[in-house]
């Protein structure tokens, strides 16, 4: 329902709701209701007041659907009118709820049923439409609903000696979700491997492959990695929400000061932008960011990546494929013949790749890419040990970004304390009093903390840092000199999080490795 349609009804004196919670919510009349037939007509029973059941509808249209309804309900009802995102927000909530979880789909797996597994996939409806699946089929949809509901960013399926394990990463933690039966092992994997087109004939070599479905209404991407272990073949599954949206700096953790600085280097015309850090760091994140930020017609921008993660309206993003020689250099170096104002490199992987990428910044190009190290600094060396003369770094570096990922605390359950004295010595510059800590609620599975946010450490070029770039220092050299000119650490800025109470300490202990 659009806003000005909504605002009709209010106006008339229609019947309305603002929100639907659990406690409007009766269990036994959503199990009476096709969910095909809510969706389609934007429709869900809620409870039952004054002998006849509340029925929220999205649409006035909806009130032709209200007879099935009372045939359904085997009650008279009575409509009340909502938004739309609430009508599909409580369908996919509560009907989840009948298809069971993936634990009571292995509780009722009996030896016969593994027969049954499906060698044929297509595209399919919402996971949560296909309840009455063969038994591993719906054990696997089971689990890509949960993980998909828990906010996981990936599943292992991981074989040991005499047991299965399944376990989810949310906010960059692992953990444990089901210890399936060994007896299941190879039927589940050959499903994920019919399911990303692989093949289930081979189990000596590593596979990669793409699924794209739909859960919960959700458009979700799933990359699959099969590996040959010593007890079977070990899965895992990165869940990418294809519609989730680019995030602005702002919401990727960056302070005021630190999205000047990023605008600032984004609109230069010339020299490279570096993100560093490990896999799983957000760099990618930060990277669409930018782009996102810059995109305007005026400015031609092409991307190469491995791979094309998120689709970027008035961008060209070519995807990277070694198999058919496609590499990152060979990209690179055929889209600066595309006239190309901003390049997007995902990552500088090889002395070829870098090479290229100088080149390019050196020729009036602004390019953009990421880079493997643990800090700012340590980048400068690591491309002079690709073999990169320091005079090209030099001048064609305009910046490296290091970055972390740090869990932020539930807003619902986290708790203020005050600092020991060893806490408080490790705060000794910003005068803190107080601290918060991790509890755990139903909103936050119980773990304490809700998202991640980016901790932050900017390396600024500039004439002297030029100049003792070409003086052939190493890496802590190079972080002292930074370090006398003001430069923020992951730790500085992991800290100062800390103190607002956006996370925890024992977090940025993990993450930054801090004594």
């Amino acid at each position: 329902m659009n806003d000005e349609l909504f605002s009709i009804i209010k106006a008339h004196g229609f019947p309305y709701i603002d929100e639907i919670n659990s406690e409007d919510i009766d269990p036994a009349f959503i199990e009476r209701i096709p969910l095909s037939f809510a969706k389609g007509n934007l429709i869900i029973p809620l409870r039952k007041e004054n002998g006849k059941v509340l029925v929220a509808l999205a649409d006035p249209k909806g009130i032709f659907a209200l007879n099935d309804v009372e045939k359904f309900l085997f009650n008279p009802v009575t409509p009340v009118f909502t938004r739309q995102e609430n009508i599909l927000n409580a369908i996919h909530r509560f009907y989840d709820r009948l298809s069971g979880s993936a634990q009571e789909v292995i509780d009722g797996l009996s030896s016969e049923s593994l027969d049954t597994l499906a060698t044929e996939w297509e595209e399919p409806k919402d996971l949560l439409e296909l309840v009455d699946e063969a038994p591993i089929i719906k054990l696997l949809n089971s689990l890509l609903f949960q993980a998909v509901k828990e906010r996981a960013s990936d599943i292992h399926i991981e074989p040991y000696e005499k047991v299965v394990e399944v376990r989810f990463r949310v906010d960059g933690v692992l953990y444990p979700v089901l210890s399936p039966p060994k007896t299941i092992q190879e039927a589940t994997i050959s499903r994920v491997k019919v399911m990303a087109g692989l093949d289930i004939a081979e189990k000596r070599l590593p596979q990669d492959g793409r699924i794209r479905l739909l859960i919960a209404g959700k458009d979700i991407d799933v990359r699959v990695s099969v590996i040959p272990t010593s007890f079977g073949e070990r899965v895992v599954l990165r869940l990418l929400d294809r519609k989730g949206g680019i995030i602005e700096f702002e919401g990727l953790g960056f302070n005021i000061g630190q999205v000047e600085m990023m605008d600032s280097l984004l609109s230069r015309n010339s020299g490279i932008i570096l993100v560093t850090g490990p896999t799983g760091s957000g760099k990618t994140t930060t990277l669409y960011s930018a782009l996102n930020r810059i995109n305007f017609a005026k400015r031609n921008i092409i991307t190469v990546e491995d791979p094309v993660e998120y689709q970027l309206k008035g961008i060209g993003q070519l995807n990277v494929n070694p198999k058919i020689g496609l590499t990152f250099a060979h990209g690179l170096r055929s889209i600066l013949r595309q006239d190309p104002d901003v390049i997007m490199v995902g990552e500088i992987r090889d002395m070829e790749t870098a090479e290229i990428a100088i080149h390019a910044s050196l020729t009036g190009h602004l390019v953009i890419s990421t880079l493997h190290t643990n800090d700012a600094p340590t980048a400068i060396t690591r491309l002079v040990d690709m073999g990169i003369e320091r005079f090209l770094v030099a001048s064609s570096l305009s910046a490296v970004i290091a970055q972390r990922l740090v869990r932020v605390l539930c807003q619902y359950c986290k708790e203020e304390y005050t600092p020991q004295s060893d806490e408080m010595s490790t705060f000794k510059q910003y005068n803190v009093r107080r601290l918060w800590k991790p509890v755990g609620c139903e909103r936050c599975f119980k773990s304490g903390y809700h998202g991640r946010t980016g901790i932050f450490e900017f390396l600024i070029m500039d004439q002297n840092m030029h100049s003792v770039i070409l003086k052939n220092p190493d890496s802590a050299s190079l972080k002292e000199y930074a370090l006398s000119k003001g430069m923020k650490t992951l730790k500085d800025d992991g800290l100062e999080k800390a103190a607002a109470g956006v996370t925890s300490l024992e977090e940025i202990i993990r993450v930054t490795q801090i004594n």
